[in-house]
């Protein structure tokens, strides 16, 4: 079959990635929203033999041992025997999931790259703390404080840790700006910096509205309702949300939002476990967009919150959904928040949708079994299912109805109304080797460099952005750079991607300029399952 070839090959990390990421991510959704606010729900830990040996070792072992290692240990090895989403967080990783969730932490306000051993300053947040200390994108960073980053082959992740801090606290910062060959050095008062979990919404004709929801935060609600209100005060009649890649975050949250779109009293979801009992979630008629055309894009990553959202709407007969099976998560956890700033999260439901169907997917208990649940999209792969719809094959005691006498089935994620096939079009081996490697991207910093005098407040769009690419041979410069970073050309595989090569070129130098706003018009353009759902409207 096709997918065994070279476009196989191209979905093979991201689906791999996807895996992972889904397995760290999906698990955030929480039973209830106090239980994020308020830190979690503390339990008393009866006396049992775990507890009683971890004191034997602390108090009368025959050597010092590192007890906090050792519970850690222990703690996880329990975990393993369990389903794929119940969860232990360290202390550090309970602090980045925070982050995420609640919207904001304490930084600098900059996105930056690792360019040629070099952190470039990609984008500075309006307004925040290095906008208002003088940095500019395309600045390098030099050192952070005493600790040089630049030509040391300094890790991103290092650097990103030394800029973040407590809100109101300084940090110098040397830069060197390549544009005027200028050393400078500046000290930023970090502040609040957001997270943003709706990176963009425009307009993609005059009636028609995008919107993308990468993750369900605490913020999500109101960066979602700000989005919506604006295409409407630009004249959108139909409104297209993006939840391809989203795997999932605070449930209520999702559940505010569907109910947005809902008339009163239609069930979103309920929620029932072994020792938790059926709780219903309804619209409560308050919702401003009852009557709005609506669709949903999801995917093979669209996980948990996310197929609540998708689902809830399918079951109602209120949107469209568009896109390939979505990832089948349909655990509810509850995060118990330990002492010393850890956590658990420990499945204590499962969520049904108003159809009554359960979306999660198949799963065995254990190490070998969490191993399988994760690698179950390569599976799909393999059986053809991104690629051919009635590869998807269904359980027929899992079948249910929608409101309006639709069939739709349960155990294993959401199926879209209509099926869009991966698309591996011009998809080459050597395109493979252009975005794995970084080099469509790392040019558009050469080109920034040589042209950010003609761009920066000069061109107010990406519209504009567009008109002033076309005296470029964007592709060929791209080709060039590849070939002396070591990639030789494929001139027929070159010929199939070139469209997609500029696309991306084109895309990403819009990014350095105007962020997402920018990023994304012109990217949908060699989005196929974008294209289809415009086409279908």
């Amino acid at each position: 079959m096709r997918y065994k070839n070279s476009k196989y090959i191209i979905v093979i990390p991201i689906i791999i990635a996807v895996s992972f990421w889904a397995g760290m991510f999906v698990n955030k959704t929480n039973y209830s929203i106090e239980s994020v606010l308020s830190g979690g729900v503390q339990h008393t830990m009866p006396t049992n033999k775990i507890g009683a040996i971890m004191n034997m070792i602390h108090t009368s072992y025959v050597d010092s041992v590192n007890v906090d290692s050792l519970e850690e240990s222990a703690i996880n090895h329990l975990i393993k025997e369990l389903d794929p989403h119940t969860a232990y967080l360290t202390a550090k990783e309970m602090e980045k999931a925070n982050e995420e969730l609640v919207g904001n932490f304490g930084g600098v306000g900059i996105q930056f790259y690792s360019f040629q051993d070099t952190i470039v300053v990609v984008n500075v947040i309006k307004n925040g703390p290095s906008e208002r200390a003088g940095i500019l994108s395309g600045d390098r960073i030099i050192k952070v404080g005493d600790t040089v980053v630049a030509g040391v082959k300094y890790k991103t992740d290092n650097a990103m840790k030394l800029m973040r801090g407590e809100i109101n606290t300084d940090v110098q910062l040397t830069i060197f700006r390549k544009t005027t060959g200028d050393t400078l050095v500046t000290k930023v008062t970090r502040g609040s910096i957001p997270v943003s979990s709706v990176p963009v919404s425009y307009m993609m004709n005059d009636t028609l509205g995008f919107i993308k929801v990468d993750f369900f935060g605490m913020q999500t609600y109101n960066e979602f309702i700000d989005g919506v209100n604006k295409l409407l005060r630009q004249g959108m009649t139909h409104l297209i949300v993006d939840m391809r890649g989203n795997g999932g975050g605070v449930m209520s949250i999702a559940v505010r939002m569907v109910n947005e779109f809902l008339p009163e009293n239609r069930l979103i979801l309920y929620t029932q476990g072994k020792s938790v009992p059926r709780s219903d979630y309804k619209s409560n008629g308050r919702g401003v967009y009852p009557e709005l055309p609506l669709t949903v894009l999801i995917d093979e990553s669209s996980a948990s919150a996310a197929e609540i959202f998708a689902g809830a709407l399918q079951d109602n007969d209120r949107a469209q959904i568009i896109g390939r099976r979505s990832f089948g998560k349909g655990l509810v956890q509850e995060q118990c928040v330990l002492p010393d700033g850890s956590a658990l999260r420990l499945t204590i439901a499962r969520y049904y949708i108003p159809s009554g169907r359960c979306i999660q997917k198949p799963y065995e208990l254990g190490e070998d079994g969490k191993k399988d649940y994760y690698m179950e999209l390569m599976t799909r792969i393999e059986h053809g299912e991104f690629y051919q719809a009635d590869s998807v094959k269904f359980d027929e005691s899992q079948k249910f109805e929608t409101l309006g006498g639709r069939t739709v089935y349960g155990g294993g994620g959401i199926m879209p109304d209509i099926f869009v096939p991966a698309d591996t079009t011009n998809y080459t081996d050597y395109l493979y080797e252009l975005v794995s490697k970084q080099h469509i991207y790392n040019y558009t910093f050469i080109f920034m460099d040589k042209h950010r005098s003609e761009l920066v407040g000069k061109v107010a769009n990406w519209q504009e952005l567009q008109e002033y690419l076309k005296q470029f041979d964007l592709v060929a410069d791209v080709v060039a750079y590849a070939k002396k970073s070591g990639v030789p050309v494929n001139r027929k595989e070159l010929e199939e991607s070139r469209h997609i090569i500029r696309i991306m070129t084109e895309a990403h130098i819009a990014r350095h300029l105007f962020d997402n706003e920018g990023f994304y018009p012109i990217y949908d353009e060699i989005d196929t399952t974008l294209q289809q759902a415009i086409d279908l409207i």
